[in-house]
C-alpha cells in the first residue's frame, strides 16, 4: 500500500468542492484504477497559507513517518499578499527539502505543481490581470528552477488554469477556485508521473 502526502494551500484541499474531488484524492483514485494501491492522501494544507505558514504547520504537525510520494503546491498567497520573490525562493527551498525528507530522501518521488493564475477568473475582474500573470510567472520561474536544482518532478498546471479560468464549469461557486473538472485535469497529468516513478523505483 503506497502512501501520499500532499502539501499546499486552498488548491490542495480543493476549496468549495468535496474532499474526494480535490486533486490529491482524484490522483489517488486514478492510480488505483491502474492497480496501484494507494491509501487516502494525508493533506497538510489550508486556504490562505503562504510558504512560511506551511513551513510552520509542518513543524507543528510533527510528522515522523515517511511517504511513498509527496506533492507540493504553494505560493499563490505569497503573490496575493505582495510578498517578495526572494522570500518565496528561500522558503520554498526549505519546503522542498522537507518534501524530500518525507519522501524518504528520494527526489524522484516529489512532485511540484506550478501556481495557478487566479487573475483570469471572474473573482479578479477588477484587478490587473496582466500584473497578476507577470508576478505568478516570476514565482513559477522560481519554483521551476528550484525543482530542477533539487531534481524533483515539475508539473505545469498554470496554462490550464489560464485556459479554463473564465469557464463557469471549471470554477467553484466563488468564481475563484477550481471546480472538480479542473482538478481532474491536474490529476490526469500527475497520476502517470507518479505511476512511472513508483514502477521504476530502484
Amino acid at each position: 500500500m503506497y502512501s501520499f502526502l500532499a502539501l499546499g494551500d486552498s488548491y490542495t484541499i480543493g476549496e468549495l468542492v468535496p474532499l474526494q474531488q480535490s486533486f490529491p484524492y482524484q490522483t489517488a483514485q486514478l492510480l488505483r484504477t491502474q492497480k496501484i494501491e494507494v491509501s487516502d492522501p494525508v493533506i497538510i494544507a489550508k486556504t490562505g497559507w503562504t510558504t512560511d505558514e506551511l513551513n510552520a504547520a509542518i513543524c507543528e504537525e510533527g510528522i515522523k513517518e515517511t511517504f511513498s510520494f509527496v506533492s507540493l503546491l504553494i505560493g499563490v498567497n505569497n503573490q496575493y499578499r505582495g510578498r517578495s520573490v526572494d522570500d518565496y525562493e528561500r522558503e520554498f527551498e526549505q519546503l522542498l527539502h522537507k518534501a524530500k525528507s518525507f519522501a524518504n530522501g528520494n527526489p524522484n518521488h516529489v512532485f511540484v505543481l506550478s501556481i495557478p493564475d487566479w487573475g483570469v477568473t471572474p473573482f479578479a475582474q477588477d484587478r490587473d490581470a496582466a500584473t497578476i500573470a507577470h508576478e505568478i510567472n516570476l514565482y513559477n520561474h522560481c519554483n521551476h528552477q528550484l525543482s530542477q536544482k533539487n531534481a524533483v518532478h515539475y508539473l505545469n498546471i498554470t496554462e490550464s488554469t489560464r485556459a479554463n479560468g473564465t469557464k463557469p464549469t471549471y470554477l467553484a461557486e466563488d468564481k475563484l477556485h477550481p471546480s472538480a473538472l479542473e482538478y481532474e485535469i491536474w490529476a490526469k497529468k500527475l497520476a502517470p508521473l507518479i505511476a512511472f516513478a513508483l514502477k521504476n523505483a530502484p
